[in-house]
């Protein structure tokens, strides 16, 4: 028999998994940062303790709360459909796991011959997906305390705590001048709804859902007016990466003005920008703000790290991780102009490369 793994704790990352559950077909635990996460392996509703875990947890009185996601992982297809499962865990939110992949993955079971040796277990993870507490089945009531008692997702960091996102603000990249150039160069061209990527198949494909992003782009296709922007990014920007992050960004990914109008109540919901194998390349996230004070709303916020929203100064940047969970705000007032590069380096550009050159893409 093999040894069973010490399960995650407090303070561990867990990994991140996509799977199926009957409220979303395309589930990704990514997905919720900002939340609070209750994961519980039950195995099947077959062993004693799960059921026990599953008639307790369903029949506590706890605070409906919308930033508390309750989620269980089971090997045997029918649970779903059991009532008490569907009461523990409403909105269909089971994940099937017959083979125990993802409880081997969490360190709750272990497969040895084609057999499993599973250790029902539950993972309460904070905003930022690390472990808050965990216990075995029989200690559901601490779960249940545990739940009565947090706080506001952004409040996690402790209550005299003001966090803020590892992101990098970098004043005067572009000069008035160039920025109303931009805004101008967005007034007079074609916007088109812009879209973003999701892996369909292996492949990564460009989708449009306006419940998810609404926002219009015009590509800078004019040499001069790409050069000058590309230019400022390069002297103004680059090194800024490379003394806060010591990463040498070699390499310009997008050409574009961007705008989000209140008219469509423009805004973009949580996301991460390199998550498919298109993507995977991009390092940094570049936002130059093209005309603050024309507007309201349209800040950056990013979940995993508190309530605190970020706006650039007129032609500054906002600069951060590709692999940071992020949501752009509704613009409730007026129309928010921004230039929105992604950067990576000469690794990365290979990378790429082979991405686009493999017949699987």
């Amino acid at each position: 028999m093999s040894k069973r793994p010490r399960p995650f704790g407090r303070g561990d990352p867990v990994p991140w998994f996509d799977a199926s559950m009957a409220e979303n077909p395309r589930f990704s635990l990514s997905m919720l940062g900002g939340h609070w996460v209750v994961l519980v392996f039950l195995g099947r509703l077959d062993l004693p303790e799960s059921r026990r875990f599953v008639e307790q947890f369903g029949g506590a009185e706890l605070e409906p709360r919308e930033d508390i996601f309750r989620c269980a992982v089971t090997m045997s297809p029918n649970d779903a459909k059991d009532p008490q499962v569907i009461r523990a865990f409403p909105h269909g939110r089971v994940i099937g796991d017959a083979r125990a992949e993802l409880a081997t993955t969490y360190r709750v079971a272990t497969v040895a011959d084609g057999k499993a040796e599973f250790v029902p277990r539950w993972y309460l993870l904070d905003p930022s997906l690390r472990v808050y507490a965990n216990g075995k089945l029989d200690q559901v009531g601490d779960l249940i305390t545990a739940l009565r008692q947090l706080p506001a997702p952004d409040q996690h960091f402790g209550p005299d705590v003001e966090p803020w996102a590892p992101v990098l603000l970098v004043p005067r990249v572009l000069e008035p001048a160039l920025c109303r150039d931009l805004i101008t160069w967005h007034q007079r061209g074609h916007p088109v709804a812009s879209g973003f990527m999701v892996t369909e198949g292996g492949a990564t494909v460009l989708r449009a859902d306006t419940t998810v992003k609404r926002r219009r782009d015009v590509t800078i296709d004019e040499p001069n007016l790409r050069a000058a922007v590309r230019r400022r990014i390069r002297s103004r920007i680059a090194p800024e990466i490379a003394k806060a992050f010591r990463f040498e960004a070699t390499q310009i990914e997008r050409d574009i003005v961007c705008c989000y109008s209140d008219e469509e109540g423009g805004f973009f919901r949580s996301h991460r920008d390199d998550t498919s194998p298109g993507t995977a390349h991009r390092r940094f996230a570049v936002t130059i703000n093209l005309n603050p004070g024309e507007y309201e709303g349209g800040e950056l916020r990013f979940p995993e790290y508190g309530a605190r929203l970020y706006s650039p100064p007129l032609g500054g940047a906002v600069v951060f991780s590709c692999a940071l969970l992020h949501e752009v705000l509704p613009v409730t007032s007026g129309r928010r102009y921004a230039s929105v590069p992604f950067l990576y380096d000469d690794a990365a550009a290979r990378q790429r490369s082979g991405f686009v050159k493999s017949p699987s893409s």
